[in-house]
């Protein structure tokens, strides 16, 4: 008999060799029949796979991040097939489960897919779903393996082959399609009964650019025909609110072939939002302690081969710039980090002096492959809300929660309310890929760790997602449509303060070497504005609105008394515009609100008359007549009752 522990801390026996599907039977046939897969010891297994040792187990259904990506991983399989029926020849890439879905890489060779297709694409894969064919998993020796691609002709799969050692190499089986996969999958194709191919995109082999393109094949499947309703229904809001299309709508930003993909241009309104952010987080920095400084956009190749960023990232980098100087070489600033070692070092540091916190708006530049720009979102050339803090290790827990304390700050002014934090650590089966001794990484796990559960964070820990200096906490958010996205970051760092041989002098009159923590609330201003205007589809919050307000005068009659207002709007540093145009009131109110303006003042003969203003609010409506003062004091009120006050 084995021992089997459930996530409720339960312990039952089983017969050496039970399946997880015969445990979920002994628990509930209601909830055998909605397994997908199993996790033993934190694996994720196929449901059928035997059990032969005592272990922590969990059944795996549509409702787990597990279970969908499995259900994903079949589906690409199902779509393989599915083409593979429609399309004899076709070779065949790799298929993984993606956050949103799933692709196929796939070689069609001369003929070319089309979204004209899509539709007999799904049909054949509901058909062939509705055989309720079961995914079978066998263990294939190289050989036969290399036979059995050879004799299909698929060269990607072969090639696939040559990094998998004999003996580890398996096949999984459904109806009339044979895959090299490791797996796992869920029971039979029948559980799949919704199907939508999304979009075609070409990718290169392996990422390689020198490579043949293959054709990627988007699609997304559900367990029930209303939950796909459901998620197109949300992508259609996504559209909508999509910051790319309310960028430009709202005028906030621009992009130019002529100045370069993947560098913004922002227009008057996305400056005064984005300075808002800046200023925003500025106050609440030097209530926490934050010196502010200025570096500049370029630095010698000297400083990032010290720093072990040329060694890591240089040849994905923009290439050096080149003085008159033979052998002179510079780089556009890729990240802030080594100019503020060099800062630090710029005077003796003693015990006293610590910690030091350097924060700085730095804008970095980083080269991307043209096909990955998106948006905002992905850039080459950004602005991190960066800060450097130079601490004792006696201080590494602490400074660790004040900064975690400041994440939570920003999220919750800006409505962020639903995150998690995922503690990202080093891949303890590939050290190579990182610097620094074994030591100084557990010390700093050890403390990214503790810091996390003395804040109660809900956290999730992430193996291989380290930077390659130190582990990090990096906080993903999840928006108003439910989207995870990776904003803020604070990083532990034992590293740079090494290279950069940064001293301070103890209490003991002896030179200690400080630590490092990385932190960016933001992340980067140009990633957080994009979120933030799909989050609230472009009504921002009236403190942060780059205009609050529209003054509407009915006619040119009534200009005079516009400009008077609006003066006294401005003296109050409430943030608008007067619109002069030769329109109808009623095609000024439908502009501003088109453009999201969160108040509209409305001034015609009686307002003039008595002095008042007529007001409507945007979602609400008329308010009615109301005097100024009484507005700038409604609109004062509201400001202050959205912006949290930053407590160190």
């Amino acid at each position: 008999m084995i021992k089997i522990k459930l996530p409720d801390g339960n312990v039952r026996e089983y017969a050496q060799g039970t399946t997880g599907m015969d445990i979920a039977l002994s628990i509930s046939e209601g909830l055998a029949r909605n397994v997908l897969a199993a996790k033993v010891n934190g694996k994720v297994v196929d449901a059928s796979l035997p059990i032969n040792d005592d272990c922590d187990f969990q059944l795996l259904t549509w409702n787990d991040t597990d279970g969908k990506a499995t259900f994903w991983h079949s589906s690409a399989h199902l779509l393989a097939e599915a083409i593979e029926a429609l399309h004899p020849g076709t070779k065949f890439g790799i298929g993984p489960a993606i956050e949103t879905g799933f692709y196929y890489d796939i070689d069609m060779g001369e003929k070319t897919l089309s979204a004209d297709e899509f539709k007999k694409i799904e049909e054949k894969m509901l058909e062939l779903a509705r055989q309720k064919n079961q995914y079978q998993r066998s263990e294939v020796s190289k050989a036969d393996a290399i036979e059995y691609f050879t004799e299909k002709g698929d060269e990607y799969k072969l090639e696939l082959l040559e990094g998998l050692e004999d003996g580890s190499i398996t096949f999984y089986q459904q109806g009339n399609f044979t895959d090299l996969c490791r797996g796992p999958h869920i029971p039979n194709t029948g559980f799949i009964k919704a199907v939508k191919l999304m979009s075609v995109a070409g990718a290169y082999w392996r990422g390689d650019t020198s490579r043949k393109q293959m054709t990627r094949v988007y699609a997304v499947t559900f367990p029930k025909q209303k939950e796909l309703d459901e998620y197109l229904t949300l992508l259609e809001e996504a559209k909508r609110r999509d910051h790319r299309k309310l960028g430009k709508e709202l005028e906030l930003f621009a992009f130019s072939e002529k100045v370069g993909m993947g560098l913004p241009l922002w227009l008057p309104k996305g400056t005064m939002l984005r300075e808002r952010l800046e200023n925003f987080l500025r106050r609440a920095q030097v209530r926490a302690g934050y010196s502010p400084v200025i570096t500049p956009h370029i630095a010698s190749k000297e400083l990032y081969i010290t720093s072990g960023h040329y060694a890591k990232y240089g040849a994905d980098s923009f290439q050096p710039i080149r003085t008159p100087d033979e052998g002179e070489e510079f780089f556009l600033k890729p990240m802030n980090c080594p100019h503020h070692c060099e800062i630090y070092k710029t005077k003796p540091r003693s015990y006293r002096d610590l910690p030091l916190r350097l924060a700085e708006f730095g804008t970095v530049y980083r080269y991307e492959q043209s096909g990955e720009l998106h948006g905002l979102t992905r850039v080459r050339g950004f602005t991190q809300d960066d800060a450097h803090i130079f601490c004792r290790p006696d201080q590494v827990e602490d400074e660790f929660m004040k900064v975690i304390d400041l994440v939570l700050y920003v999220f919750k002014a800006l409505g962020f309310d639903n995150y998690s934090a995922q503690i990202s650590l080093r891949d303890p089966e590939n050290k190579e890929k990182y610097i620094g001794k074994d030591e100084d990484w557990d010390k700093a796990e050890a403390a990214i760790i503790k810091s996390a559960a003395a804040k109660g964070l809900p956290t999730v820990v992430e193996l291989g997602e380290a930077a390659f200096y130190g582990p990090k906490l990096d906080f993903m958010v999840r928006d108003a449509l439910g989207r995870k996205w990776q904003l803020g970051t604070i990083q532990v760092d034992y590293q740079l303060p090494q290279r950069f041989e940064l001293e301070y002098t103890g209490s003991d009159n002896q030179k200690h070497r400080p630590v490092m923590i990385h932190r960016a609330p933001f992340g980067s201003l140009e990633r957080f504005v994009a979120i933030l205007i799909e989050n609230t589809a472009g009504n921002f919050p009236l403190w942060l609105s780059p205009e609050q307000l529209a003054v509407l005068p009915i006619s040119e009659k009534y200009e005079d008394y516009a400009n008077e207002i609006f003066l006294r709007l401005q003296e109050s540093d409430l943030r608008g515009y007067i619109d002069h145009r030769d329109e109808k009131i009623g095609r000024k109110i439908r502009d501003a609100e088109v453009n999201k303006l969160p108040f509209m003042l409305i001034v015609g003969e009686k307002e003039s008359e008595q002095g008042m203003v007529s007001v409507r609010k945007k979602g609400e409506g008329d308010l009615g007549m109301m005097p100024i003062d009484q507005f700038i004091s409604i609109m004062q009120t509201e400001i202050n009752k959205n912006v949290v006050r930053f407590k160190e």
